[in-house]
């Protein structure tokens, strides 16, 4: 058992991961899982690589199911946890180390349980349709309809899945140095004109309550933010780029703690969507 383990964990964490949005419902539902599994005859498992994606993903549908009442009650937008570079390190036997971009796995927010389920196999983890049907327990054909359902939803092409619209180091720091120059007409050059911020604060710290639209309140939010976090400690934010989620994320830092992480989209050459984790509970593993 402890080999099924150590061969599966990383891609079952993974699967966990990016159906829940959350590291501790991931790790729970990979616990739980091999804690069922230890009770089992090593010899009735004949694929275990199907069999035990078949109950992480059981595992998640039915806590993706109990989130949804939950996050209703949320205060403001609701956004993944992200996840340090070190997990890669963690589970470095995963079998495809592929992660969705950030950008994505908020929009899988929209998703049924079902098509969420679909999207992930698919996308993030390269099963193929028969797979995928034996995983969920539907026809090929519907887990096809799932996907297309899925895409619509997110309103996403195939430009706009893994990897797409994530943004170098060097474009991040230009953009931060704009920022906290006061360069507004700069700025403003960097950002959509219907770009989007999003900002979760879980009603812990401040945090916009609603979605932040258009360049011009985007631009101004984000100046308002670095001057509030001067007129608090008279100094500047602490501001490190660093690889988060398989792709660039910076981290804020004031007076030694972890403050808020940042991810960007880009489409087309310009900042589409901003999204700003600031609830302590989901920063306390960066």
């Amino acid at each position: 058992m402890l080999e099924l383990y150590e061969q599966y964990k990383g891609l079952l964490f993974h699967l966990a991961y990016q159906m829940t949005g959350t590291v501790t419902d991931a790790e729970d539902a990979v616990q739980d899982v091999f804690v069922k599994v230890q009770s089992l005859p090593i010899g009735q498992i004949r694929e275990p690589k199907a069999y035990l994606c078949k109950m992480v993903t059981n595992r998640c549908l039915d806590e993706i199911k109990s989130a949804r009442n939950r996050r209703e009650q949320y205060f403001g937008p609701w956004l993944p946890e992200p996840i340090p570079e070190s997990y890669g390190e963690t589970y470095e036997t995963v079998e495809n180390q592929e992660l969705l971009s950030y950008a994505m796995l908020v929009l899988l927010e929209r998703l049924s349980p079902s098509e969420r389920a679909v999207f992930v196999l698919r996308e993030a983890l390269g099963f193929d349709y028969p797979e995928i049907a034996g995983l969920i327990d539907k026809t090929e054909a519907n887990c096809r309809k799932l996907m297309s359902r899925a895409r619509g939803k997110m309103g996403i092409t195939e430009e706009d899945l893994i990897g797409v619209g994530s943004v170098e180091e060097e474009w991040v720091n230009r953009f931060f140095t704009a920022l906290s120059e006061g360069n507004a007409e700069h700025v403003l050059s960097l950002l959509a004109d219907d770009a989007v911020l999003l900002s979760d604060g879980g009603g812990k710290v401040i945090a916009a309550a609603r979605p932040v639209e258009t360049r011009e309140r985007v631009a101004r939010f984000l100046s308002g933010i670095l001057r509030q976090a001067l007129l608090e400690d008279g100094v500047a934010p602490e501001i490190e780029v660093r690889e988060l989620n398989h792709q660039t994320g910076v981290v804020f830092r004031q007076a030694g703690n972890v403050t808020g992480v940042v991810f960007f989209n880009i489409r087309n050459g310009l900042l589409q969507d901003i999204y700003i984790v600031r609830n302590p509970d989901k920063l306390t593993g960066i």
